[in-house]
């Protein structure tokens, strides 16, 4: 299965994102071996920088660096698929600013939502960043769920169980970017947020 051919948009009703810059998995991958999906903010305002781009992508450096931190051994991204996690993003385009309107989280809320029902073998779920979050918490509130993970800051509510159909949920920090090799208390928060989730689907 290709990502891509399954997850689309039709219309790009959003006004600040880079539709140019509109970015879904193209990799071929089996659905029924990803255990594990992380989720973070948004998609390069660059596509070379994005998770599955040719060469070594800033998306890849900063991701595998995490896991590493995480006492993972892998070199890629697709080494990393091999063991079980998938890698994408909340909003599919690329930003324009530095935040991201709501209505566009919710709105590409949707298309995170078609995605993520792709892997039903999914056991947990890595929302790396506030968009992440804020995606998710829209889908279980369309479904008339109550939020899936509370209001509050990162580095008070992670470490505590939450569940999303029949997934554990890990609420951390943005791995993909520039931003994780500077803030290095975040980038330890990260490795340990990975770990855990590693062991619950081990």
């Amino acid at each position: 299965m290709r990502v891509r051919q399954c997850v689309k948009c039709s219309g790009f009703p959003c006004s600040d994102v880079k539709h140019d810059c509109f970015i879904v998995a193209s990799v071929q991958l089996k659905p029924e071996k990803i255990s594990l999906l992380i989720v973070s903010e948004a998609a390069p305002a660059n596509p070379g920088d994005y998770y599955y781009a040719p060469g070594n992508p800033l998306f890849q450096q900063t991701t595998v660096q995490a896991f590493r931190d995480a006492g993972v051994e892998v070199s890629s991204v697709n080494e990393i698929l091999d063991r079980g996690a998938y890698l994408t993003t909340a909003v599919k385009c690329g930003k324009t600013g530095y935040g991201i309107q709501p209505d566009t989280i919710r709105q590409c809320s949707f298309l995170l939502e078609k995605e993520l029902l792709l892997f039903p073998k999914a056991r947990a779920l890595m929302l790396m960043g506030d968009v992440a979050i804020k995606a998710v918490n829209y889908i279980a509130q369309r479904a008339g769920q109550k939020r899936v993970i509370p209001a509050g800051s990162t580095y008070k509510i992670r470490g505590q169980e939450y569940f999303f159909r029949g997934m554990r949920v890990f609420p951390s920090y943005l791995q993909a970017g520039p931003s994780f090799f500077i803030e290095k208390s975040k980038r330890r928060m990260i490795a340990e947020d990975i770990a855990a989730a590693l062991r619950v689907v081990s």
